[in-house]
């Protein structure tokens, strides 16, 4: 697959009109809304990731899955320390200029995993635009640590896009993560004022390569929805996905974090997430999570066995 990238535009670190004051907020609907984490195994999952000084995207991106995905000890480890360098208008993760790199980072997260006992672990990062190569050689020792400390568990990344960063992605690869995630998050109409940081087609390159290095690894991206976009803007980044051989496509509703955040236009029914699924497995996918509140890692684990069969179906 051929990809021109468009890497000359300069960056909109601020973009203007995230959010309109004179634009009445719109009103979660029921199938939105989730209850608050109580559960003791929620309290153990949190203990443990303290324990071992770590981040996840579960909490600093105010995910609404975390009740229950901690009740069932799936964390999201976010390596590369808690601030980004990048201003994503839909992202509730802080930015500014990140500190140096915690070498123990890699080795505390694989025994926080073991003692977690997780099966399948999700693993991202803030983006890193400060370090030579993004972060591409932290991502693969904590590949590594992840698996000598519980050679059981199968390992996903979801990584930032490694712009301008050459040979960044093959180092990730080398390390063989069973499933290489980088989500488009948006159609590219709008990636100006959703993903300034960002170059659409850069990303989709991004995720052919990882195709192309590893073949018979698992590619994965996914996209909000309720930003503005329109269905038939979906089916076309979908199509390029499809031309990208990504095998796992998640789709979610836009949430606002806060009101300076870009404006959530519309929440989409459960019925069009069902639509969009039925659209997305017909168009190819080995695997599509679709729903209001599916989020990259949620699920994770199950539907990383269901890919599995998928492509021994197959």
């Amino acid at each position: 697959m051929t990809v021109v990238l468009d890497l000359q535009r300069p960056a909109l670190r601020h973009p203007e009109k995230a959010h309109r004051p004179d634009t009445p907020t719109l009103r979660k609907p029921e199938w939105i809304r989730v209850k608050a984490p109580v559960s003791r195994e929620y309290a153990e999952t949190k203990a443990i990731v303290r324990e071992h000084g770590l981040h996840t995207v579960c909490e600093e991106a105010g995910c609404p899955n975390i009740g229950e995905c901690w009740t069932h000890r799936h964390a999201t480890m976010m390596i590369m320390g808690d601030t980004c360098t990048r201003a994503c208008a839909f992202c509730n993760v802080k930015t500014g200029l990140p500190g140096a790199l915690d070498a123990e980072e890699p080795a505390n997260v694989g025994r926080a995993v073991a003692k977690l006992g997780l099966k399948h672990v999700v693993i991202t990062s803030v983006d890193r635009d400060d370090l030579a190569d993004g972060g591409a050689e932290h991502f693969a020792q904590t590949i590594r640590a992840t698996r000598e400390h519980s050679p059981g568990t199968t390992v996903e990344v979801l990584t930032p896009d490694f712009l301008r960063k050459d040979g960044a992605l093959d180092v990730v690869m080398r390390a063989r993560p069973d499933v290489f995630n980088h989500n488009l998050e948006t159609v590219p109409r709008l990636y100006l004022s959703v993903r300034p940081g960002a170059r659409y087609f850069a990303s989709l390159q991004l995720l052919a390569r990882a195709k192309e290095l590893v073949p018979a690894g698992f590619t994965k991206s996914g996209l909000m929805v309720g930003l503005g976009e329109s269905r038939e803007e979906i089916m076309q980044v979908m199509d390029d996905l499809r031309a990208a051989r990504v095998d796992f496509l998640t789709i979610g509703q836009y949430l606002q974090p806060t009101k300076k955040h870009a404006r959530l236009e519309r929440f989409w029914s459960p019925d069009e997430f069902k639509s969009l699924e039925a659209i997305a497995r017909a168009k190819g996918f080995l695997m599509v999570s679709a729903s209001p509140l599916t989020r990259s890692s949620y699920h994770a684990d199950s539907d990383f066995a269901q890919l599995q069969a998928a492509r021994a179906a197959r």
